[in-house]
């Protein structure tokens, strides 16, 4: 009763997913930063399999996880020998790593168009029969269609201009799910609208799979909602909010480009007014890049409100945290819960999920609320859908 799970981007993030996946199973590492692990699901850390990856890192293509988990991860953390039958496939590119200092290839140039590259994607997806697919790519300039005729015409008229990797990924799998009679899910967890996209709701619904997104919310952003609800809850009125990422992997490097900074933002931004009900003076963004970081990224934040007889309190946060791992740790419940909604015939996406895990919660419209709240919300749904156990 296994979940076969596919990776797009064997990145940092899905490196310790992996990893500390494959140590879980056989190793007995505690399974922190898991949240639901102290709960019973029908599916067990150990039914996860991850069968195969995807990326257009030329470095990675045709190598194992364990190749390059050893290189990324090896020198501190022990990579299990178990990983080494896991491949890594080309996936497509359309400019995901432009402006990076990373030799990329995608299926699109290789096949010579983007239709193709979908169809050679489906066949291998066929040949892989994922439950879930994980799209933890590098973050990317993309923007949502909401019209499923506006997305098909951008494919089949070869349109790079408005196309990016995380719609084409969807909607090959969406193609997957429908040529093969199977359902399936999709967990996105970079900044690119899937999930908040009418146009990919709307198409995996009429598979009956699943969409989840969108930008896994781990850090600084869901610590910074639960300090608004705190205060929202109190009756202080926010004067200004600062909370900026300063970082040294991949991730944070490809943020230096101004259009993927701008994805990024839009995603933690949009918890001010959600929470607060009122706009607030801000500057929540990721900031900056400093290679000696590496994945431990710096945070800094300062609240500033009035409290009771006109005074003003202000809050301070420095914090250092271990990025790529607290994102991979999500990924854990994200495909134990999805394939138990997927039996339970959930389609299109879920919004109970979505608001714990995700920064920008779909479907189209919704908003955020506190991770605290949310927490409880989710553990409530999945109760009531007979997959969350004491």
């Amino acid at each position: 009763m296994s979940i076969r799970v596919v990776i797009i981007g064997q990145g940092l993030v899905s490196n310790h997913f992996v990893v500390g996946l494959e140590r879980i199973k056989y190793e007995g590492l505690e399974p922190y930063g898991v949240p639901l692990a102290r709960y019973k699901l029908p599916y067990g850390i150990e039914d996860i399999e991850v069968v195969a990856s995807f990326d257009v890192d030329i470095s990675k293509i045709g190598k194992t996880v364990y190749d390059v988990a050893m290189k990324e991860l090896g020198e501190t953390i022990r990579i299990p020998d178990s990983l080494k039958k896991i491949n890594i496939y080309q996936g497509v590119h359309l400019g995901s790593l432009e402006g990076l200092p990373i030799k990329a290839r995608g299926l699109e140039e290789e096949k010579g168009s983007v239709v193709k590259a979908i169809d050679e994607l489906v066949s291998i997806l066929a040949s892989l029969r994922p439950d879930v697919v994980i799209n933890a790519a590098t973050t990317e300039k993309a923007k949502a269609f909401h019209k499923v005729e506006d997305l098909i015409a951008a494919i089949k008229t070869d349109n790079r201009s408005i196309l990016d990797a995380g719609h084409v990924y969807a909607y090959a799998l969406y193609r997957y799910a429908k040529d093969y009679g199977k359902k399936v899910a999709m967990v996105n967890v970079i900044p690119t609208p899937l999930a908040r996209d009418i146009a990919i709701e709307k198409m995996y619904e009429e598979a009956s799979s699943i969409i989840l997104g969108d930008d896994g919310a781990t850090g600084a952003t869901p610590l910074t909602a639960d300090i608004l609800e705190h205060l929202a809850e109190r009756g202080r009125k926010v004067l200004s909010i600062a909370q900026f990422n300063i970082g040294g992997n991949t991730d944070f490097l490809a943020l230096t480009v101004p259009e993927r900074n701008k994805m990024k933002e839009e995603t933690k931004s949009s918890i001010v007014r959600d929470i607060l009900g009122y706009n607030v003076p801000n500057y929540i963004k990721p900031t900056g890049y400093l290679e000696p970081l590496g994945d431990k990224k710096f945070v800094a934040m300062h609240i500033w409100w009035k409290t009771f007889n006109g005074l003003e309190d202000e809050l301070v946060i420095n914090l250092r945290i271990n990025d790529s791992p607290a994102l991979a740790g999500l990924l854990v419940d994200l495909v134990r819960i999805a394939k138990a909604l997927l039996d339970k015939d959930v389609k299109g996406t879920v919004y109970p999920v979505n608001a714990f895990f995700m920064k920008d919660p779909g479907p189209f419209g919704s908003h955020n609320v506190a991770r605290i709240i949310a927490y409880r919300n989710l553990i409530e749904y999945l109760k009531g859908k007979g997959i969350l156990y004491e």
